[in-house]
């Protein structure tokens, strides 16, 4: 099965799309094939699978693991609609604080893959939306930062309002105290 990568503004985070077939059965994708991603650039090891179920209007996010245990993840949506965010929040990247977005879909089958330095969030715009990733690192609770959802200085195009957030996302650092303790130089 043929996959096309789409780069994106920041260095890094690319969009994938997977060729799927639907028949009167189902369907099938092949949502990871170590050669060809290999041969598109993408030559990540991956340690560990994550799976998510969210409520429509729950926001995840923004999270990241620092340097101590540096985290990238390939997402996708295998049930539902999510929009899917990627913070850049390397101090030394000429996109710092710029996002993408993009939405993940059952019926769209792409994929996004974000490299350690980087903040993700998703909001879920379904009425159930699972999530599954893989970890380039393993979770370590010591390296987890967040920075708000709704920082002004980096200004996301959410589509939602009054979103469903845990306590750990309401009470995210701010962007601008990020650049006084930043996780990635």
């Amino acid at each position: 099965m043929e996959i096309t990568v789409q780069p994106t503004k920041l260095q890094g985070v690319v969009i994938i799309d997977t060729a799927f077939v639907y028949d009167e059965r189902g369907f099938f994708v092949e949502s990871w094939h170590k050669e060809r991603f290999a041969a598109n650039g993408l030559t990540y090891e991956f340690v560990q699978d994550n799976h998510s179920r969210s409520a429509k209007g729950v926001v995840r996010g923004l999270h990241y693991q620092d340097m101590t245990a540096p985290q990238g993840k390939l997402v996708r949506c295998p049930f539902g609609r999510v929009w899917d965010v990627a913070v850049d929040l390397r101090m030394s990247s000429p996109t710092f604080g710029q996002w993408i977005g993009v939405e993940l879909s059952a019926e769209n089958m792409r994929q996004i893959m974000i490299p350690p330095g980087f903040g993700h969030g998703f909001v879920a715009l379904s009425d159930v939306a699972d999530l599954q990733y893989k970890c380039t690192g393993y979770y370590a609770p010591s390296a987890e930062g967040s920075v708000r959802w709704d920082d002004l200085d980096i200004a996301i195009d959410w589509p939602v309002q009054n979103p469903t957030l845990s306590p750990r996302d309401q009470n995210a650092s701010s962007l601008a105290y990020y650049r006084q303790h930043p996780a990635f130089a």
